[in-house]
């Protein structure tokens, strides 16, 4: 019986095995797709279609992949399947977040060990109860890189812990326009107390996926800014820049690809 999943090419990222490296970035906007395969030897353009643009290189001899998810989790979630079945198994999350932890500063870099699951993609993979929790020998190499790219100067630093995913943006920033917007606020005031770092809207999805397929994966968020600190009256940084982040997961990646060498000895 024919079906449309019948094709060379996975349906939605439009690539195929051969062109997808073992190691995968997966940044949330299209366009940071470019700027991050700029960071490869020999970025070649191997597809782009919706909210999906694929860019293959090498890092010190090994494929690499650049592909952007688009936003949320349903999206994310559909970019590591198809990149899993071309090959892929291993992969980094780059994008950005609000701080909720008041040690968080716009600018700095957030590591994410576990995810809690408020969205609604990783229920799809994971039972009630069990964590989205990010691969150790990634997140240990994004802490090594993040170490080497920090200052600890005020929103130069970097953070690991557990982030908030979630679907709704407006929910986060705009609760009192919510018929649930108490209960919104509940939760966020919970996360607070319990030290959550940062919110974000893909990292339960992707780390879900990776629980489910057996995949390595990790996540790099840049913090734009802390709602936390300007409602305590803090001083903060609103920063746009994800340089940091990107330079973050191709120094992980690279120590993942030394890593896994080694082993292989």
């Amino acid at each position: 019986m024919a079906s449309i999943m019948d094709g060379e090419r996975q349906f939605h990222i439009q690539a195929t095995k051969g062109e997808i490296g073992r190691y995968c970035i997966l940044p949330g906007d299209p366009s940071r797709a470019i700027a991050i395969a700029e960071y490869l030897d020999d970025p070649q353009h191997i597809a782009e279609n919706r909210e999906f643009n694929v860019y293959t290189g090498t890092l010190d001899g090994e494929k690499v992949t650049v592909c952007s998810t688009g936003i949320g989790g349903p999206s994310a979630a559909i970019a590591v399947e198809e990149l899993y079945k071309c090959g892929a198994d291993t992969f980094i999350r780059i994008g950005t977040s609000g701080g909720i932890d008041l040690k968080v500063i716009g600018g700095d870099l957030i590591i994410a060990s576990g995810a809690i699951r408020s969205e609604g993609t990783s229920y799809e993979y994971l039972p009630n109860g069990y964590p989205a929790i990010a691969d150790y020998d990634v997140t240990e190499a994004l802490k090594a890189a993040a170490e080497e790219l920090s200052t600890n100067e005020f929103g130069n630093s970097y953070h690991i812990g557990v982030v908030h995913s979630k679907d709704s943006f407006y929910g986060e920033v705009e609760p009192d326009a919510s018929p649930v917007g108490e209960d919104i606020k509940y939760r966020w005031d919970s996360y607070l107390k319990c030290g959550c770092l940062t919110s974000e809207m893909e990292c339960a999805a992707v780390f879900s996926v990776g629980i489910a397929r057996r995949a390595r994966c990790g996540a790099v968020l840049t913090a734009l800014w802390n709602v936390e600190r300007s409602k305590s009256n803090l001083p903060d940084n609103i920063s746009y820049d994800t340089t940091r982040g990107i330079k973050c997961a191709i120094g992980a990646i690279r120590r993942l690809i030394d890593k896994d060498k080694a082993e292989q000895r």
